[in-house]
């Protein structure tokens, strides 16, 4: 287990692993997922004791592996041949390659083993859907991304990963996480990204993943035709980095009906490329907007597809990648029953973010650089209007101040402290 970055999500998935229900653990191709599964086989034997026969290791892209999926009776007399002196622990990964792997899966469940199944699987789109209705009750899912700035500084500044949880942080290494950070935007969190040596390779890497993932496995999975209009659709999506979705103007662009537009959008974001972001509203008739906001998962990949990975300082979309940057720090710090929006008013008034926890609002506004403390007009309209207990303001050039406005304490943070500003006060 030394051998690997402990994942931030590592705690929450080892703590399911004795729950009778399936844990599977969904994620784009080369986010780690089978890394996980060997962190967890190590994590077994060497803390609890579980002989390495017992974990049962399968690959569905391995053939000879592959070949124990293709008669669900036989494998469940194996399996309770395997479980005959004591639990196993059936690791499968790729799962969604085992053909109806559903009904294959529910049957092995329901036959009462005395096993464990974890399975993993690269295409959301296809194994969620799969199995949400046939295995209702029997599963929990867990969605693995590319790194956090956490597990990217564990990778590659680690003496630096321990200060993002301190409360006081000397200036000299305030700015080397400033510095790591603004790499981190520029070429992502995908692990092989990290740990590849120099631009070059960094751009080979991703060149591959978009190749191998996204020409090859997302389009063969949606059996999609027009793979230009697909192409141009995404590239479309990524260069709108925190702006509304137009449907319609899409579909115009990508040479696409509507219909089309919205299933390859749905698809994208159950494949993790890209997630969108519903706005927040209280009062219907001045707040709504129809249009969702959109966001890459991973910068280093829409960085590619955008062709600019020139450094942050020299970048004319900083400020959006940026707002992209904190919002998957965002999405990734979020508790089990937390919401994320955006708020806009129908004048035009506007928060980046609003994080809701039951009936607690936390807006955030990000900002590429703020000279002093101040709050944008769209910041103080949401504090006159719902009174939040606290609020951020976001940027690489402010930190360790707060003002009070009305009730609010607003905190000017940088984005790599929006995870211990929210466990300070939650």
């Amino acid at each position: 287990m030394n051998r690997y970055i402990q994942r931030d999500i590592f705690p929450e998935l080892s703590g399911h692993i004795f729950k009778q229900e399936m844990t599977i653990i969904t994620g784009a191709r080369q986010t780690g997922k089978t890394v996980l599964l060997t962190q967890l086989r190590d994590w077994l034997t060497e803390t609890h004791n579980v002989i390495p026969e017992k974990i049962l290791f399968f690959n569905l892209d391995i053939v000879k592996d592959w070949e124990f999926f293709q008669d669900q009776a036989k494998f469940i007399e194996y399996v309770k041949d395997q479980s005959s002196q004591g639990k196993v622990y059936l690791f499968i990964d790729e799962a969604q390659k085992v053909p109806d792997c559903a009904r294959f899966f529910k049957g092995v469940y329901d036959s009462d083993l005395n096993a464990k199944l974890v399975l993993t699987g690269s295409a959301s789109f296809e194994l969620k859907g799969k199995l949400k209705e046939s295995l209702s009750g029997r599963k929990r899912i867990f969605s693995v991304f590319p790194f956090s700035f956490h597990e990217y500084l564990l990778t590659v500044e680690k003496e630096l990963a321990d200060y993002l949880d301190k409360d006081t942080v000397p200036s000299l290494i305030t700015k080397k996480l400033l510095n790591c950070y603004q790499k981190y935007m520029v070429w992502g969190g995908y692990p092989r990204v990290v740990l590849s040596n120099g631009e070059k390779e960094k751009t080979a890497v991703l060149a591959e993943i978009y190749s191998s993932y996204i020409e090859k496995d997302i389009v063969a999975l949606l059996e999609i035709k027009n793979k230009l209009g697909f192409s141009r659709l995404l590239k479309l999506l990524v260069h709108q980095t925190g702006q509304l979705i137009n449907i319609a103007e899409l579909a115009n662009s990508a040479n696409l009906d509507r219909e089309t537009v919205e299933r390859y959008i749905y698809a994208l974001e159950e494949t993790y490329i890209i997630k969108t972001l519903p706005p927040y509203f209280k009062n219907r008739r001045q707040e709504i907007v129809k249009q969702n906001k959109v966001y890459a998962i991973d910068l280093g990949l829409r960085n590619y597809l955008v062709e600019d990975f020139s450094s942050f300082d020299e970048r004319m979309d900083a400020g959006f990648i940026v707002e992209n940057s904190c919002f998957k720090e965002i999405l990734l710090s979020l508790g089990f029953l937390w919401r994320l929006r955006f708020w806009r008013t129908k004048v035009g008034a506007e928060v980046d973010f609003v994080v809701i926890k039951s009936e607690d609002l936390f807006p955030i506004e990000i900002k590429a650089r703020i000279k002093k403390p101040s709050i944008s007009v769209g910041m103080r309209n949401f504090i006159d209007k719902y009174s939040p207990s606290h609020a951020a303001m976001v940027s690489l050039s402010l930190s360790g101040e707060k003002m009070k406005v009305g009730k609010t304490d607003v905190h000017f943070i940088h984005p790599f402290e929006y995870a211990k500003l929210r466990r300070n006060y939650t």
